[in-house]
């Protein structure tokens, strides 16, 4: 099906509405987050714990004077994404201290799956965006569960590890974030990797100012050290990490409602992209109210393809040995 076939047939812009499955922390905050927004008419919380869902409607609800006052906050079931544009999927077991992510894949593709399957039988066709862990894993199950268009289908994928990467490249040049562009690309996860040919302050290239100041090459290296182990190190201090994923969902979501067009690094599903298919995985994207548009192919060095191959490689080994058997009911 061509991406102009299933945009017909998505739901009109007229009410938008999204609905987030999933009233945990990171939910919440994306929730949160939302409230501040202006560009949204109906926000429905589902929840498995129907109680925590309607707790946290009216808990939100009781702000809307103060925010956004026109919109409407609530409580729902499945029922309710059928009309919707957005649906953001943050149910599952949550990362636990000194848990890798892909350690969450059999109990969270079981979630998954059934979340998925309700969703199908809403007869919903927006855009669904996966932010449950691992994200890359999960968008896949999601995808196969509700047999939507996988453009249709994405995950917040390497959103959060880009952000923070733009954080602390801004905090170690003393530039602001906003002025640094690169992405993480990979996995949502310890096989992450950046790419520093492609990774700019302004419009000038990082390597040619690491360069000029005469910075180590290794100090990069920590720099991404830091970004791929912020989670752990947050898990630890905290239990959790929601705020900054909260924002960048509701970002996203931005992006999708007002058909912007925007380049943001989520997990995708490639056709070819990179040399591989088959599977989702961060990558540099253009998104719109269609989903993902188009999935930019940045120049890779030899060194940056082995790493994203082998990241390839540690999530297709996920899929083939348990995703696959728990989808097919073999497990």
């Amino acid at each position: 099906m061509a991406m102009t076939d299933y945009l017909n047939d998505m739901p009109a812009q007229g009410n938008r509405k999204v609905v987030l499955v999933g009233t945990g922390f990171v939910g919440m905050s994306m929730a949160y987050t939302l409230m501040n927004h202006k560009g949204i008419d109906e926000l429905v919380l589902v929840d498995v714990n129907t109680e925590k869902a309607e707790g946290e409607a009216m808990d939100l609800v009781h702000g809307l004077p103060y925010a956004n006052g026109k919109l409407k906050v609530y409580a729902g079931d499945y029922s309710d994404c059928t009309d919707a544009n957005v649906i953001v999927v943050t149910a599952g077991a949550a990362q636990k201290p000194g848990q890798t992510r892909l350690e969450l894949v059999a109990i969270n593709t079981k979630i998954m799956a059934s979340v998925g399957k309700s969703i199908k039988e809403s007869g919903f066709n927006g855009v669904i965006v996966v932010a449950s862990n691992p994200c890359d894993i999960m968008t896949y199950v999601m995808q196969k569960a509700t047999g939507l268009h996988p453009y249709q289908v994405l995950g917040s994928g390497t959103m959060l590890d880009t952000a923070r990467l733009r954080y602390e490249i801004g905090n170690f040049f003393e530039v602001n974030p906003a002025s640094v562009h690169g992405y993480i690309m990979g996995e949502h996860g310890d096989s992450s990797f950046v790419s520093w040919t492609n990774s700019y302050i302004g419009c000038k290239s990082l390597l040619e100012v690491v360069e000029e100041r005469k910075v180590p090459f290794d100090q990069l290296q920590r720099i991404y050290e830091q970004v791929r182990d912020a989670a752990y190190e947050i898990i630890n201090k905290k239990r959790a990490t929601y705020y900054g994923i909260g924002m960048s969902l509701a970002r996203l979501v931005d992006a999708i409602l007002n058909n912007e067009n925007t380049v943001l690094p989520l997990s995708c599903y490639l056709e070819g992209q990179y040399g591989h298919e088959g599977l989702y995985i961060g990558v540099p994207a253009i998104i719109n109210r269609a989903g993902i548009r188009e999935i930019l192919t940045l120049p890779l060095t030899e060194s940056d393809q082995e790493k994203f191959d082998r990241s390839c490689s540690t999530l297709q080994e996920i899929i083939n040995t348990t995703v696959t058997p728990i989808l097919e009911g073999k497990e």
